[in-house]
Protein backbone atom coordinates (compact mmCIF):
# COMPACT_ATOMS: atom_id res chain seq x y z
CA UNK A 1 0.00 0.00 0.00
CA UNK A 2 1.37 3.41 -0.98
CA UNK A 3 1.53 6.11 1.66
CA UNK A 4 1.82 9.86 1.30
CA UNK A 5 4.93 11.37 2.88
CA UNK A 6 6.72 14.70 2.71
CA UNK A 7 9.55 14.43 0.22
CA UNK A 8 13.12 14.63 1.52
CA UNK A 9 14.67 15.06 -1.91
CA UNK A 10 12.17 17.12 -3.92
CA UNK A 11 11.28 20.09 -1.79
CA UNK A 12 11.14 23.85 -1.94
CA UNK A 13 9.53 24.63 1.44
CA UNK A 14 8.32 21.54 3.26
CA UNK A 15 8.35 18.81 0.62
CA UNK A 16 4.55 18.63 0.44
CA UNK A 17 4.20 19.12 -3.32
CA UNK A 18 7.17 16.83 -3.94
CA UNK A 19 5.53 14.16 -1.80
CA UNK A 20 2.22 14.52 -3.62
CA UNK A 21 4.06 14.28 -6.92
CA UNK A 22 5.84 11.11 -5.82
CA UNK A 23 2.58 9.59 -4.58
CA UNK A 24 0.68 10.22 -7.82
CA UNK A 25 3.79 9.71 -10.01
CA UNK A 26 3.44 13.20 -11.49
CA UNK A 27 6.08 15.91 -11.88
CA UNK A 28 6.12 18.00 -8.71
CA UNK A 29 6.37 21.20 -10.77
CA UNK A 30 2.86 20.52 -12.08
CA UNK A 31 1.61 20.05 -8.51
CA UNK A 32 3.23 23.32 -7.45
CA UNK A 33 1.79 25.18 -10.44
CA UNK A 34 -1.69 23.80 -9.78
CA UNK A 35 -1.43 24.75 -6.09
CA UNK A 36 -0.44 28.33 -6.97
CA UNK A 37 -3.28 28.68 -9.48
CA UNK A 38 -5.83 27.26 -7.05
CA UNK A 39 -4.51 29.51 -4.28
CA UNK A 40 -4.85 32.61 -6.47
CA UNK A 41 -8.34 31.64 -7.62
CA UNK A 42 -9.62 31.02 -4.08
CA UNK A 43 -8.47 34.33 -2.67
CA UNK A 44 -4.94 33.39 -1.50
CA UNK A 45 -5.69 32.82 2.22
CA UNK A 46 -7.53 29.47 1.85
CA UNK A 47 -4.74 28.04 -0.30
CA UNK A 48 -2.04 29.12 2.12
CA UNK A 49 -3.97 27.76 5.10
CA UNK A 50 -4.57 24.47 3.27
CA UNK A 51 -0.83 24.20 2.54
CA UNK A 52 0.12 24.84 6.16
CA UNK A 53 -2.43 22.34 7.49
CA UNK A 54 -1.43 19.70 4.93
CA UNK A 55 2.28 20.20 5.70
CA UNK A 56 1.54 19.63 9.41
CA UNK A 57 -0.70 16.59 8.82
CA UNK A 58 1.34 14.67 6.23
CA UNK A 59 4.11 12.73 8.01
CA UNK A 60 7.80 12.85 7.18
CA UNK A 61 9.22 9.87 5.37
CA UNK A 62 10.59 7.36 7.91
CA UNK A 63 14.34 6.93 7.88
CA UNK A 64 15.67 3.64 6.56
CA UNK A 65 17.76 1.90 9.19
CA UNK A 66 21.07 0.57 7.93
CA UNK A 67 22.26 -2.74 9.36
Amino acid sequence: MKKLYLSDTDKKLTGLCGGIGEYFEVDSSLIRLAWVIITLLTGIVPGILAYIVAAMVVPKQPEVKKS
